[in-house]
């Protein structure tokens, strides 16, 4: 969600993730989730005003995505291959 966009604010995080999981998102545990992942160095905090802050991936937010969707072809792909 993060890195599919342009440094987005909490409330836009928590809009695309309840979008795509049709499910409501509880507020508190979207924002302890996020601070877990800046916390990790995959994800940057900045802010916006004193009520609003964005996020932004970082460089190793990016490796670590690269090297999951290398891992997915690999193996994920396998299966689909092989089921067919």
């Amino acid at each position: 969600m993060i890195a599919g966009q342009d440094e987005p604010h909490g409330l836009a995080i928590k809009d695309e993730l309840e979008e795509y999981y049709e499910n409501e998102i509880h507020h508190g545990l979207l924002y302890l989730n996020l601070d877990e992942v800046v916390d990790k160095g995959l994800v940057e905090k900045g802010k916006v005003d004193r009520r609003t802050n964005s996020y932004t991936i970082t460089a190793r937010g990016r490796r670590e995505l690269e090297a999951r969707r290398e891992w997915e072809d690999q193996y994920v792909g396998e299966l689909l291959s092989s089921s067919e």
